[in-house]
Parts: structure tokens; sequence; C-alpha cells
């Protein structure tokens, strides 16, 4: 499987752009910045999207997807999460006054965009990978995912605090070549953090030892204006799995 970051900050600005992984060109997880970093054509060949929450940070290029390659493709844009995110999507982004209902146009029949629950903890075949939600610690009913094909999985945690259920479930997934997590503020905004169920290197430290061990933590969604803070306090960390993010656009093949 081949991962390019498009966008793997917790923030936008110049240089930095909001959480999406395209997995072989075809598969993304989050929308935050896939509008902004490819080509309309190489939009258009996604297929399916997971959304792991429905954060401004990791849905807004939606809208704009939608927007972009309306007409082009023969099928819609399957975009699949659990059915609290779905909601919310409906209610409060495509609803006709924030944007337009692609799920309706051109017509219901044959959308732009088609909106699918994912029950969590329940594996499902989806453009030929094995995917499984489960839940983390962030709000409205947030889920990370297994992603496996070909004998090998990755997994993203999407935004969280400490959490567990992802973990017990990584634990029993031996070919588990990555694990993509987050890091958003520095020690010193441990409050702000907590309030916001995100990590700090401190938070994440303990969380290393829940993880499945021998896996390389690819650490992203960087708050930019904390970027440099964070990189010194990783660095004490003095763990060897751990690999941020050096900048947006970065791929990884496994």
């Amino acid at each position: 499987m081949k991962v390019k970051i498009l966008g793997g900050h917790g923030g936008v600005t110049i240089g930095f752009q909001a959480t999406s992984f395209l997995i072989d060109d075809q598969l993304l997880i989050d929308a935050g910045s896939v509008a902004s970093t490819l080509s309309i054509d190489n939009q258009a060949r996604v297929n399916n999207i997971l959304v792991t929450h429905s954060h401004l940070d990791h849905i807004k290029d939606l809208a704009f997807l939608c927007d972009n390659c309306f007409g082009m493709r023969p099928g819609p844009f399957e975009v699949w999460s659990h059915p609290t995110v779905v909601r919310i999507l409906r209610e409060h982004l495509f609803n006709d006054t924030i944007w337009p209902d692609f799920s309706a146009l051109p017509n219901r029949e044959k959308p732009t965009i088609r909106l699918n629950d994912l029950v969590p903890r329940t594996p499902r075949e989806i453009g030929g990978y094995r995917i499984t939600g489960i839940p983390v610690q962030h709000p409205n009913d947030a889920m990370g995912y297994i992603v496996e094909k070909d004998g090998k999985a990755l997994l993203f945690t999407g935004d969280t605090a400490a959490t567990t259920e992802i973990w017990q479930a990584a634990s029993k997934v031996p070919h588990l070549k990555a694990i993509f997590t987050e890091i958003s503020f520095p020690n010193r905004l441990r409050g702000v953090a907590r309030a916001s169920d995100h990590h700090t290197p401190e938070s994440l430290g303990e969380e290393l030892k829940k993880m499945p061990p021998g896996v390389p933590v690819i650490l992203t969604h960087m708050k930019p204006n904390f970027r440099g803070q964070l990189e010194s306090e990783i660095a004490e960390l003095g763990d060897q799995r751990l690999q941020m993010l050096v900048k947006d656009g970065a791929e990884y093949t496994f």
C-alpha cells in the first residue's frame, strides 16, 4: 500500500494543510485537503472516503471535491463513517444552506456523493480493502480505522486523546506495518489538550505503552504554530518508533 499524506497538520496556513491521507490514489481517509492538493483529474479518481470524525479540518474539502468533480464520474464518491458523523454531514454540510446537497445532485438516483453508515467494530470490504472502524477518544463518535490489503495492515487513529479499544484491536493484527496517529499541543498546553481530546508529547509517551511493540508510529496533526516545540518534546521521548511528518505531500510505501 502507498500512503500519500496530502495534509497532515491540525491547522491551515501557508505550507500547512489539514488532514487527508490518500491510499493507492483511490482510498481517502479524511478530506481536509484533497481538493486543495490534487488536480481535479486526480480528485476524480478517488472512489471511497473514510471520515474519522466531523470536525471541519477533516471534512471541509468534501464540499469542494463534489463541486470540482461534478459530472466527471460514472458513480458517486462513496463516503463511509459512523452513523453520527453521517447525520452531521447531512444536517450541517450538505444541507442546501452551508453547501448544496450533492447527495441529491444531479439527482438522488445518481448523486455526486453518497453517505454510508459504517458499523463500528465490524470489518467491511470497501474498494478492495478490509476496513474496520474502531471508536477513539474524540467528540461525536470519532473512529480510527484499520485498513488491510494483500496481507498488510495500517492503522489510522485520527484525532484522539488517550484511548484503549483501538490498541486492543491492533494487538490482534499480526501484519500491522505502521500506525498513523496524532500529536497536537506542546506539554505546557496539556489542559487545552485534555479539554479538546488531543495529545501532547507527554500523553503520547503514555499511549506508546499500549501500542503494539516494534511498529513504526508516524505523527501527524501538529498545530502549525507549535511545530517547533513539538519536535523538541517528541525528541526528548527518545522512542525510536516515532517519526514526525516532515512536510505535507510525504509518501510512504508498505
